[in-house]
């Protein structure tokens, strides 16, 4: 019958209906005047101070900033900074975050608007950097007397001297130190699932590597899509 909806047409109808209710709900929410930022910290872990690593962290924040205009990022390159790990015990020492330059990165992971970190090592030996290592190990001063990186997202990069130098193992170790803080791990997309992996293989012209450079991008929209997500369920 001419004019006659069916089930299938009213399912269609419907459907068209609540997408673009959806939408226009996100758009209001993202263009409200109280929209809170939420904020990601990109920490580039490598001794070589705006080098290959921290270029990799900047694309990713970058990324993540393109996501939704709440999203305010900062880039923390500890490059000749001067961090020491964790100096022994069952617990660090009070004010042991003061001793050295981890004080002046201490407030920023404190900070309320924090949602979202993205960390990026190099590749030593298969494994994270010392300084990598040293700033891990500080950020326990973080879990007591309470967990202030639980149900933040984070994601990982890492850069090798080689496509297969050991990039996913520094990711699976930060991740797994990341992971005694009860945070979010987020992944990256097609085809760096794990997170971000680089190759410097062109005299430290990272932006080169074309595969390296997209997965990096990719991730920075994951951590930024998590952070906004984990962000509205705790308004």
């Amino acid at each position: 019958m001419k004019g006659s909806v069916t089930r299938r047409n009213f399912l269609g109808i419907a459907g068209t209906a609540a997408v673009a209710a959806a939408t226009a709900s996100a758009q209001a929410s993202n263009n409200a005047p109280n929209a809170k930022a939420v904020r990601i910290l990109g920490v580039s872990c490598s001794p070589r101070k705006g080098e290959t690593t921290a270029t990799a962290v900047k694309v990713a924040l970058d990324g993540a900033k393109e996501v939704d205009p709440r999203i305010a990022v900062e880039l923390i390159d500890l490059g000749g900074k001067d961090i020491a790990g964790w100096s022994g015990g069952a617990k660090p020492s009070e004010g042991q975050e003061l001793m050295d330059d981890f004080q002046l990165i201490l407030p920023l992971l404190k900070a309320p608007d924090l949602g979202g970190i993205i960390i990026g090592s190099p590749s030593y030996f298969r494994t994270m950097s010392a300084l990598c290592k040293a700033f891990l190990e500080c950020c326990a001063v973080l879990r007591k007397p309470k967990l202030l990186l639980a149900d933040k997202a984070v994601g990982v990069l890492s850069v090798g001297a080689y496509r297969n130098g050991g990039q996913e193992l520094v990711i699976e170790q930060i991740q797994a130190a990341m992971l005694c803080h009860e945070v979010i791990i987020v992944g990256g997309k097609p085809g760096a699932h794990q997170g971000a992996t680089l190759w410097n293989a062109y005299n430290d012209d990272i932006t080169k590597d074309e595969f390296g450079m997209d997965t990096t991008r990719k991730l920075g929209i994951r951590v930024a899509e998590a952070a906004l997500r984990l962000a509205q369920k705790q308004a």
